[in-house]
């Protein structure tokens, strides 16, 4: 019987680790119990076809061998004199049953929990794209730029201060929210980033990732209702979301957006993030970066072509979000937005400004905007150098294509 075990990975592994860190209590002891599960599965299911519900089997299977763990280690002390009774194992192990529909409530909560402020704003987002997207220490480091050794250290460090702290694994109360809520924000827009553009693989997108953070962004408004960031935050991934069926070919080759089909775009998902993004914008107050990113989408969506777009205004924009939220990335794509309207050469004094700081040395995308505008300036051999690093840096397969396609055009 075939089974689509990978699938049932990619789409459920992030629900369930966040289930078995509520039962079990320990991020460590939680991701071997989940590999255990799996394990299982790729043993059952291919003779007895997978359950009705897979993501509730994998936890209760999970649940039996954390126990299974927790009683070894039990055996072990016994022979140092420190016998852990069955009631303490069973009182470590917080009761579940398979009917509780709690998945969207687990998965809020480990967001939360990453996010305590007791843990650093610099690991509190990748301990989320570790623990909830399921993405390796090796892709996470690629997310942000940094060197996979760093990175390892840092979310080992991380999930050591969760068990040793005690944090509790909750949705704080109404006192304790306010905190939190910005870490929150950014995990919910990384995961949905890993959805809309993967960090490597054979995909495009994962459109699993976009719809769960989207579903978590809901519920985060329904728990914080009429906050500008978050009704910020809701619209840029509706409308970034509502265009992913015509970004990219049956074959999964990138479509660009000035390609687009736009008949293939989310109409629905556009409307609502429209008025999501209109009212952010409306609230007092300084309007937050996800709702001025929000703006920026609503004029991608807004126009008829790509002869339509208003490229002056998305200028505009990203000059308020670089004095409101300043970074590397948003300063890479100020530099695009500056090409449709100043030419090539002026973004491309702003790329090469970017690059000599040496922020973006990992990134693909750096090298591969200042081939584009080597390009269109008529500089052949320098933008044929430009794409070939970012071809050695690209690590998702569509945009490897991409690249090398644009490689050959440029070496006729």
């Amino acid at each position: 019987m075939t089974v689509d075990l990978r699938r049932i990975y990619r789409e459920e592994a992030g629900r369930v680790l966040a289930t078995l860190i509520r039962l079990v209590g320990e991020f460590d002891l939680a991701e071997e119990a989940l590999q255990e599960a799996f394990a299982a599965a790729a043993e059952q299911w291919p003779r007895s076809g997978a359950p009705d519900n897979p993501a509730a089997w994998l936890v209760g299977v999970g649940r039996r061998k954390a126990i299974d763990q927790i009683r070894k280690r039990g055996v072990h002390a016994r022979h140092q004199d420190a016998l852990e009774s069955e009631a303490l194992i069973e009182a470590r192990i917080m009761p579940w049953r398979e009917e509780d529909d709690t998945f969207g409530d687990d998965t809020l909560r480990l967001i939360f929990t990453c996010c305590h402020p007791a843990l650093s704003t610099a690991v509190q987002a990748p301990l989320i794209l570790n623990t909830v997207c399921g993405l390796s220490v090796g892709a996470v480091a690629r997310a942000f730029i940094v060197q996979p050794e760093a990175m390892a250290q840092r979310l080992v460090r991380a999930k050591r201060k969760i068990s040793l702290a005690r944090i509790p694994y909750e949705t704080p109360g109404p006192d304790r929210l306010e905190e939190r809520v910005e870490g929150v924000l950014t995990g919910l827009y990384l995961l949905f980033t890993e959805g809309y553009a993967a960090s490597s693989g054979e995909a495009l997108t994962r459109g699993d990732l976009c719809l769960e953070a989207i579903r978590l962004g809901r519920l985060l408004a329904d728990l914080l209702p009429e906050r500008a960031a978050i009704d910020g935050l809701l619209a840029l991934m509706l409308l970034h979301d509502a265009r992913r069926a015509a970004r990219a070919t049956a074959e999964g080759d990138i479509i660009l957006l000035e390609d687009q089909d736009r008949r293939l775009w989310n109409q629905s998902q556009i409307d609502e993030g429209l008025l999501l993004v209109d009212r952010a914008l409306r609230r007092p107050g300084r309007p937050s970066h996800f709702a001025v990113q929000a703006a920026i989408a609503a004029l991608h969506v807004r126009a008829g072509g790509p002869g339509d777009t208003d490229w002056p205004q998305i200028v505009g924009l990203y000059a308020v979000l670089l004095r409101i939220h300043a970074t590397p990335v948003v300063e890479l794509n100020h530099a695009v937005a500056v090409a449709m309207v100043d030419g090539p050469q002026k973004a491309l004094d702003l790329l090469d400004a970017l690059a000599a700081r040496g922020a973006l040395e990992l990134y693909h995308l750096l090298p591969a905007a200042r081939a584009d505008m080597l390009r269109r300036l008529g500089r052949r051999d320098e933008a044929i150098a430009a794409c070939k690093a970012a071809l050695a840096a690209a690590r998702q397969e569509p945009e490897r294509r991409l690249l090398s396609r644009r490689l050959a055009e440029m070496s006729i």
